[in-house]
């Protein structure tokens, strides 16, 4: 089912479905993923649902949204904003964590990306977040706004 594009469980529309292992060492004393580990989770779903960054990481599997396909190795994606709320505890489990990641808002130069983390098990909503990325030019350090291409790739998800 990871990386799938479908019917969100909330019926807000579509999104991309993210299986997320959770480690031993997510775990924090109440036997529960720890907070900070949470951002990891929605950096993993991130990736994996739209890749790699340009001039990173090696190629592998395509991105079921190809959001940075294309973009140049001159252009950084970088986190300006993570906003996050913990609904219930999300409990360890040797079980991925289901993670529904959609995009919430494309603007000029940036994409607001929504997640609803779900417990494994049962599918109850544990998180939800959103980040903020924004694509800049690493030379100038000036915003770059979005390519025809990726607003296409982005229809998809809205």
């Amino acid at each position: 089912m990871t990386g799938t594009v479908g019917p969100r469980p909330d019926g807000g529309g579509p999104g991309v479905r993210v299986d997320v292992a959770l480690r031993w060492g997510d775990m924090d004393a109440y036997g529960h993923v720890n907070n900070v580990r949470i951002v990891s989770i929605l950096e993993e779903a991130r990736i994996q649902a739209f890749g790699v960054p340009a001039g990173t990481g090696a190629p592998g599997v395509p991105a079921p949204v190809s959001m940075l396909d294309g973009v140049p190795d001159t252009v950084q994606t970088l986190i300006a904003e993570h906003r996050i709320r913990y609904r219930r505890p999300l409990a360890y489990r040797n079980i991925p964590a289901q993670v529904w990641v959609w995009v919430a808002a494309a603007k000029g130069a940036s994409i607001e990306v929504a997640y609803s983390v779900r417990d494994g098990m049962d599918g109850t909503e544990c998180v939800t977040a959103t980040t903020t990325m924004v694509f800049v030019d690493s030379v100038t350090g000036r915003p770059v706004r979005l390519s025809e291409a990726q607003r296409e790739g982005l229809q998809n998800l809205r």
